[in-house]
């Protein structure tokens, strides 16, 4: 189950790719805009104002997300749903998929599917995050291999569920599509109050710990020790300087327009004068 108010600690850290993803986007107008995995909505709002004559909807697989994202009341349609099952529609021009594909496997597919399937001259603008090697994962996994947590946890831990960027240029490129690809790696300056919990623990447990917390059974012994144990090793990662922690985050970003590569392929060449 996600939890919208953990999740929107962190709003403004988490809002940043998105914005810095919608900026490379350079369709003008569009009809209809979507945002898979849409969460609680605040940043779909933002697509209604970029594209206000646009219909805007928004899909998410979580029902809490999407009952917060309702509760704005902007009139943008929201609805619970699988990325996994989505197609678009022909009047699709703009496709937006924030930090929701990791979570995806196989993903790879389903992005050669949307390709194929939008109309020529879509966008599709996708942001993952590429940090499953920071030392915040690395505490997580290290943790986990201790025989209390190791069974349940095991299994839920990614150690690469996302491409870099050139594996995502080369697959949508290889679907036609002109790709720019980059990466980014935000420094995020987090408060530290030494009364409250250290604060990458509280980052990750807006994401990369709720199915952990869900697998030792949500608010139960054996989840405060895990999360305890790992409290400390972030601690020693990521110490406290002058009140804040340093909290580096890689991600990967791509935007493709489609059938733009297999346009390009068609025009004549041009011939320098003899």
């Amino acid at each position: 189950m996600w939890d919208p108010s953990r999740y929107l600690r962190y709003r403004d850290e988490r809002a940043r790719p998105f914005h810095d993803l919608l900026a490379r986007v350079p369709a003008t107008t569009a009809r209809t805009v979507v945002d898979l995995g849409c969460g609680p909505g605040n940043l779909t709002t933002t697509l209604a104002q970029r594209w206000p004559q646009a219909r805007v909807t928004g899909l998410d697989s979580s029902p809490e997300m999407i009952a917060k994202a309702v509760g704005l009341g902007s009139g943008i349609e929201f609805a619970v749903g699988d990325v996994r099952d989505w197609a678009p529609d022909p009047t699709v021009d703009v496709v937006v998929s924030n930090a929701v594909l990791q979570w995806v496997p196989g993903h790879e597919e389903l992005l050669v599917r949307w390709a194929a399937q939008l109309s020529a001259g879509a966008w599709l603008a996708v942001q993952v995050p590429g940090n499953f090697d920071a030392a915040s994962h690395r505490a997580l996994r290290a943790v986990a291999e201790d025989p209390r947590w190791r069974e349940p946890i095991e299994p839920l831990l990614r150690s690469a569920p996302v491409a870099d960027p050139v594996g995502y240029a080369t697959l949508l490129t290889g679907a036609g599509c002109a790709v720019d690809a980059w990466e980014t790696t935000y420094v995020h300056l987090l408060p530290a109050d030494r009364a409250a919990d250290h604060p990458v623990l509280t980052w990750m447990e807006g994401t990369a710990l709720r199915p952990i917390r869900a697998s030792l059974g949500g608010d139960t012994p054996a989840w405060a020790d895990f999360r305890a144990t790992l409290g400390r090793r972030l601690a020693e990662a990521y110490p406290v300087r002058d009140g804040l922690v340093y909290f580096p985050f890689r991600r990967h970003f791509f935007v493709a327009q489609t059938g733009a590569r297999a346009v390009a392929d068609q025009r004549p060449a041009v011939r320098e004068n003899p």
